[in-house]
């Protein structure tokens, strides 16, 4: 698979570019549009959601769609729900990569998902809450809500990120999870009220908009809201 974007940084669109009977793993709801004769297959991936918006903003999963090209091979056009950046994660097949369920938006056949691994049973003592494991060979897409930055850390280097702006980090790094105030309400779904520490070799790719407080701008404002 290949993949072109278009309209980036700030409304991006990704074309799939898929080789004959190729297919690709999309997030449901972000096919824009295919070239003729491209077949689909829904199926469910964590529970279906009665608002893509809602997914989308805290952090839950969704149905995924498999697009299988013809024999003369197509393409698949994927866009986000939110507005801003789209970016390429490239995997080798020895480095995986953990990414954000609402950030995530297409891969690869050979790559694979897995919401338990045992990684997230450290940080979260059970579910992958809102993180999916990302390994294998092949590219994955994923969104950004604004523009992405890159943290770089050299080994003996730290950061501490707030969940809703992290899109994703290699799993070599070490990390921890943690609330950012003792006592405060948090959501292991979401990320709501919880912080990471990461420590250095390794990158972490961030958002500069939250979600999250977009939908809390929403709640305050209300349907009645004039400019």
């Amino acid at each position: 698979m290949q993949v072109r974007t278009r309209h980036t940084p700030s409304y991006g669109v990704a074309r799939l570019v898929l080789a004959p009977a190729e297919s690709v793993l999309v997030e449901s709801g972000a096919m824009l549009a295919t070239s003729y004769g491209v077949a689909v297959e829904a199926r469910a991936h964590g529970g279906t959601f009665t608002s893509r918006a809602r997914a989308a903003l805290g952090g839950e999963s969704v149905n995924q769609s498999t697009y299988t090209a013809p024999q003369a091979g197509g393409w698949v056009d994927v866009a986000p729900s939110l507005p801003g950046d789209l970016s390429v994660l490239e995997l080798d097949g020895r480095t995986g990569w953990c990414a954000t369920r609402s950030n995530w938006l297409a891969s690869a056949s050979t790559v694979q998902q897995d919401s338990q691994w045992s990684g997230f049973r450290n940080l979260f003592g059970g579910a992958g809450g809102f993180l999916t494991h990302l390994s294998g060979q092949g590219p994955t897409v994923v969104s950004c809500y604004g523009a992405l930055d890159v943290v770089t850390l050299q080994p003996g280097e730290f950061v501490t990120v707030d969940t809703g702006h992290v899109v994703a980090y290699s799993d070599a790094m070490q990390s921890r999870l943690r609330q950012v105030h003792q006592g405060a309400p948090q959501s292991m779904k979401s990320g709501e009220g919880l912080v990471f520490d990461f420590a250095g070799p390794g990158r972490v790719w961030t958002q500069t908009r939250d979600p999250r407080s977009l939908l809390s701008w929403l709640r305050a404002h209300g349907p009645g809201v004039r400019s």
